[in-house]
């Protein structure tokens, strides 16, 4: 099996299914001028009760994305066909087993956003963070703002029953604090560079909520989901962290790093287990 092979096997084995919930949107305000505002992450603006992606697929080769409830799709709808042949030909998709999604490469100031998709599965639960960054200003003045947030509790309608809701991570500095010194193992993946079999865990660092809440802000939302993100993107090096308490002993994060010139080289997966 190549490693694109792999990469599409995963994407199967963690996607497919009828995947249901309400999403949370946090929006950055803008004023009559186009002004940006304060982006509260404490309460959604827009809530979308129904969004459901379901992932099908007819042979082991072809499949489809069918998505209602959508905030950023005309109508709030799109279809999308898969295909082992053509799967992530730009290279942005990541997949380990039981997490995976879509990342922007590199801060291009050619692009409208900078974005990342990062889901992270336990049994038939899906929780999803989505991150949109925006550019302000131009030229040498250009920065890049976080602009939009979404968390969404996904369940598998095709299970039964149900995996239960989890709590909400309101109280993310509790929540951080308790896991502290929680052993783990690491895996980890780069662009363009897909492994034919699953990563080797090695042992890492202990959790420390320190090393998570690197920026400010981190926050925390439904489902367990917490995440540590700047504000505004330095002009150099940075990291992107985002987390879930799957259940009371288990907490699972992902961190996204960047190179001096923007540029993505890694995406790493910490598997932290209550001793």
């Amino acid at each position: 099996m190549t490693g694109h092979d792999r990469q599409w096997w995963l994407n199967r084995r963690n996607f497919e299914g009828r995947w249901c919930g309400t999403s949370h949107w946090y929006l950055r305000p803008r004023d009559d001028d186009g002004v940006a505002g304060l982006l509260d992450l404490a309460r959604p603006s827009r809530t979308i009760p129904d969004t459901c992606y379901a992932i099908s697929f007819s042979d082991p080769d072809t499949g489809l994305w069918d998505g209602s409830g959508l905030l950023l799709a005309p109508g709030g709808r799109r279809r999308l066909p898969l295909s082992r042949a053509t799967y992530n030909s730009g290279g942005l998709c990541w997949q380990f087993a039981g997490a995976g999604g879509q990342s922007s490469l590199a801060v291009d100031p050619a692009q409208p956003r900078f974005g990342h998709e990062l889901n992270l599965f336990h049994r038939r639960s899906r929780s999803m963070l989505v991150l949109l960054y925006a550019p302000r200003g131009s030229g040498a003045a250009q920065r890049w703002q976080l602009d939009a947030v979404a968390a969404v509790a996904f369940r598998c309608g095709l299970s039964t029953p149900a995996d239960p809701a989890r709590p909400a991570a309101s109280d993310w500095r509790g929540l951080l604090a308790e896991q502290e010194g929680w052993p783990g193992s690491v895996e980890r993946i780069e662009p363009h560079r897909w492994p034919a079999e699953d990563p080797s865990p090695r042992p890492c660092g202990a959790f420390r909520a320190a090393d998570f809440a690197l920026h400010e802000p981190t926050a925390g939302f439904v489902d367990g989901l917490v995440c540590s993100v700047p504000e505004q993107l330095p002009a150099g090096a940075f990291v992107l962290q985002a987390g879930c308490r799957l259940d009371p002993d288990t907490f699972h994060q992902v961190s996204l790093h960047f190179d001096t010139d923007q540029r993505l080289t890694a995406w790493e997966l910490r598997r932290f287990r209550r001793p």
